[in-house]
């Protein structure tokens, strides 16, 4: 099917609007269905046909496709579709199903590691998003993972040390820093650890060194804004 070269990605609670070729909607997929592509997200104009206003969140580039993300301003449209059921019907365009892949957040769970003089244990990356960087231990959650387990997993793994969580809350940040579109969410948690640096042993091809840092100094090289939100915590 031929596709606008911008369309609207309209979302409330789960549920978005898709529409057929000719812009007559809402459409409702089907789950794991196969055959051709009738479905899309509507353009601009198709949607103030329908007397739709709309709050725009951000606009991002798929294909040369520009997409904006929005909040409709009504009522939950019951009659939408779920956005979890788009994913796998071959009748939504491929634009539609990678927008929604993209809107779903990406889970990520760290912390700050202190000894008894008040330092910040962080690692320098040799991959991700922040190679040759200094960052806190943790790292993308598990499907099926706690964020408090995720940053004690991700710190034997990177570290090879134990830790024990303290009792105090994570901090929780969100952002998009990619031009995809795609959204983070850290929890940053803290800890103790008064072990000897002799017992730290480093992930192979993912950490090149480790340091102890002052809180300030800690501040200065991160290079994360998950990190420098939870470190000015401390």
């Amino acid at each position: 099917m031929d596709h606008p070269s911008a369309v609207m990605y309209l979302e409330h609670d789960g549920k978005v609007l898709l529409v057929d070729s000719q812009g007559n909607g809402p459409q409702l997929p089907e789950m794991n269905s196969t055959g051709p592509t009738k479905f899309r997200f509507p353009t601009s104009e198709e949607v103030a046909n329908m007397g739709i206003n709309w709050e725009a969140k951000n606009t991002f580039d798929i294909l040369g496709i520009q997409v904006t993300k929005a909040h409709p301003l009504l009522e939950w449209p019951n009659d939408w579709a779920w956005k979890d059921e788009c994913i796998s019907d071959d009748a939504v365009h491929p634009i539609a199903r990678e927008a929604i892949y993209r809107s779903i957040h990406r889970l990520v769970s760290k912390v700050m590691i202190l000894n008894s003089e008040g330092k910040v244990l962080m690692g320098k990356i040799e991959r991700g998003h922040f190679v040759g960087h200094w960052t806190l231990p943790g790292g993308y959650m598990d499907h099926d993972e706690h964020p408090a387990i995720g940053c004690v997993r991700e710190t034997v793994e990177e570290m090879g040390i134990d830790i024990e969580l303290d009792d105090e809350a994570p901090i929780i940040t969100q952002r998009i820093f990619t031009n995809e579109g795609i959204s983070f969410v850290s929890f940053t948690y803290k800890a103790e650890w008064n072990g000897d640096d002799s017992q730290i042993k480093l992930k192979e091809n993912e950490i090149s060194e480790f340091a102890w840092f002052t809180p300030n100094e800690a501040l200065t090289v991160a290079v994360s804004g998950f990190d420098n939100a939870a470190l000015r915590h401390l």
